[in-house]
């Protein structure tokens, strides 16, 4: 497959080899984006299609399998994305695109979607808010300001697709159309009495289930039996105090499977007799939420989940059935790492298959189900040893309130694990997020530094359940703050840090909790780093407040409206009590937390008299971009936490960006 390898060799940067000392860390090779995103085979396995990042955009490319010829390419202009891609027919693709408007790391997804042939011709805008007049008269589409995205590929149906159509104005709710990819016309096939509604088809695409909420953020599931049939209201969050997910039907469309919410604890998947609505429940994890789906090969027939606490387990609706031995063979092949099926061939025979770990970004190989083969195809980011790499083991520890919280701790390849230098991560969001096991860049950089890396998925953490995450609300700055206080502490009642070398580092409400942490704890760490806060809630609320509709409700119902409260609690308004340096980073184009949100921080530091050392990139969001910056940013970090704690600097092939 060398063939394929040097294509995207061709089409990216040169790959940069990796260093693991510790005082040697080679931060281009944690800087740069991986070869390419996300790699697909086509319907009679002719063709491979993938996203490939470049410098400033992120492209699609298509090529043959058996000579591996580049055939055909799509990109749009500076700063878009390729959202989301799908083969419609076994030459034709359906592509969703998305443009950076400042959000975390990535380009937001704008509605437009694009149809290419194969070999690249035939490309043309089908629908979205960007379609002309002009275009829509020749073409004969219609010309209005939708976000459209893709419900149903029809695999019997080569010239049609059902999207979703959401309208920014006029009627709000989501309608359900077919379209032809060809030339863009849509015809209406279902309305459904909400809003922002999410479809699931049934294997004849028709829809059956629709989920969506109105802007008090209560979501509502719909069921209809057939094509026929008014849409019935199955569950309202209002009056169950759960929320419900069609995930898809079995092969006979008799049952659909459903991903609910508990009472307590982790979701479970139950099965939905259509034609009685009984309920049995099929899954349910004692401590995590259904992760990825698994699909029986090329179908979107669900027939099993797996759990992630660690490398992720698999569960499956029964046991015995030839998918759920498939799914076990294939990842006793494939040993440490875990394995996914992305994509497979119609007749199911050939599946792409993605290999990937703690250690290892992704290596793809073809499975062919009656050869009982593998056959090597790419990797994801080749520079990366994974010999070499840190590993990353799930942990577990009390809260001081007795709630079992868990995490990951990742310690240096060759390193004791005991007594180091340590990196307390906490996660973004903060709620619908959480940290899972796999290949971290920043945990892998920092580890490479000499560093152990210590994740909490503290309360409001994601994929624990409702009630998990429900604890979380209003506890900014309190209860969840406390679970990375505790998790700290028993890292050093574990032996795994030394207690005089720990900071705090984070992005978006992750720099939050840095800087908190260190202003309600000034003697357990020595440093903290914040990238792309928001450290005062007041500010934070008003922002969100003022962008009304759903946003606004879900502000106060998980950040809260009291506004003295949420001062008290704000890193902003308790900077004198922070006693050790600071490093703030942000970009100035930021649309989620606003600059001002470091600049009132760097301010408000340098009144107390606290060291803080601030860095503000022009033309970045939530989340840098661009390589240069993403580098300029790693050395930084590095010199920063280096300082305070001993670890390794960055060194550097090329230069680092000016500033």
């Amino acid at each position: 497959m060398k063939g394929l390898k040097q294509l995207f060799a061709g089409v990216l940067l040169a790959t940069i080899g990796y260093s693991a000392s510790a005082a040697d860390v080679n931060v281009d090779a944690f800087s740069k984006r991986d070869s390419f995103e996300t790699i697909k085979i086509s319907p009679n396995g002719e063709y491979y299609a993938a996203t490939v990042p470049l410098e400033d955009r992120v492209a699609l490319v298509v090529m043959s399998r058996t000579d591996k010829k580049l055939l055909g390419t799509f990109q749009l202009g500076r700063d878009t994305a390729i959202d989301s891609f799908n083969w419609v027919s076994p030459g034709r693709l359906i592509i969703g695109v998305a443009q950076k408007f400042g959000e975390l790391d990535e380009p937001l997804p704008t509605g437009d979607l694009y149809g290419m042939d194969a070999d690249g011709g035939k490309t043309d805008l089908l629908v979205g808010q960007h379609v002309s007049a002009d275009l829509g008269t020749r073409m004969g589409k219609k010309v209005e300001s939708v976000a459209a995205f893709l419900v149903d590929d029809l695999p019997s149906d080569d010239k049609n697709v059902l999207v979703m159509a959401m309208p920014f104005g006029g009627d709000p709710y989501t309608r359900l159309e077919r379209m032809n990819v060809y030339t863009g016309q849509r015809q209406i096939v279902a309305r459904v009495p909400v809003r922002n509604a999410r479809f699931t088809t049934d294997n004849r695409g028709v829809a059956r289930f629709a989920a969506g909420g109105d802007t008090d953020n209560v979501q509502k599931m719909y069921y209809r039996a057939d094509e026929k049939s008014d849409w019935v209201l199955l569950n309202d969050e209002a009056v169950t105090h759960r929320r419900e997910g069609a995930l898809g039907f079995s092969a006979d469309d008799a049952t659909a499977y459903l991903q609910t919410d508990q009472a307590d604890g982790p979701d479970a998947v139950v099965a939905y007799d259509v034609a009685t609505g009984k309920r049995t429940e099929l899954l349910r994890d004692k401590e995590m939420d259904p992760g990825q789906i698994l699909f029986k090969p090329g179908t979107s027939i669900p027939v099993g989940v797996s759990y992630i606490d660690g490398k992720p387990r698999m569960a499956f609706f029964n046991e015995a059935s030839p998918e759920a031995r498939f799914y076990r063979s294939l990842q006793a092949a494939f040993g440490d790492n875990a394995a996914n099926v992305t994509s497979s061939t119609s007749d199911g025979r050939i599946n792409l298959v993605e290999a990937w770990g703690d250690r290892n970004p992704g290596d793809f190989y073809l499975f062919d189900t009656v050869a009982k083969k593998a056959e090597y195809v790419i990797s994801k980011a080749d520079w990366f040893d994974p010999a070499k790499m840190a590993t990353q083991r799930a942990i577990a520890l009390p809260a001081r309130d007795g709630l079992v919280l868990k995490g990951y701790l990742t310690v240096p390849n060759g390193a004791s694990g005991k007594n180091m230098p340590l990196i307390v991560m906490p996660h973004g969001g903060p709620f619908n997020v959480s940290d899972n096991w796999g290949f971290d860049t920043q945990a892998q950089m920092l580890a490479a530094a000499g560093y152990a890396v210590l994740q909490v998925n503290f309360r409001g953490s994601d994929n624990r359940g409702r009630k998990f995450e429900q604890i979380g609300a209003r506890q900014l700055g309190l209860s969840m703050q406390d679970d990375v206080t505790d998790a700290t502490k028993w890292a050093i009642q574990q032996g795994i840090a030394d207690p005089q070398r720990i900071c705090l580092f984070g992005a978006s409400y992750g720099a939050f909790a840095s800087l908190m942490g260190v202003a309600k704890e000034p003697s357990l760490y020595k440093c903290a780093a914040g990238y792309v806060g928001a450290y005062d809630l007041p500010r934070w609320r008003n922002e969100d407040v003022e962008k009304h509709g759903s946003a606004a409700t879900y502000t106060t119902e998980w950040i809260g409206d009291d506004v003295k409260t949420l001062a008290a609690n704000s890193p902003t308004r308790k900077a004198s009590s922070i006693k050790v340096p600071v490093l703030l980073v942000a970009g100035r184009e930021d649309e989620i937390a606003p600059v001002e949100h470091t600049q009132q921080m760097e301010q408000a530091l340098k009144s107390a008299g606290v060291a803080v050392e601030t860095h503000y990139y022009s033309g970045e969001g939530h989340g840098f971009y661009k390589p240069e910056n993403i580098k300029d940013f790693n050395t930084k970090l590095l010199a920063f936490l280096s300082r305070n704690l001993g670890g390794g600097v960055a060194v550097s092939k090329t230069p680092a960006a000016a500033k």
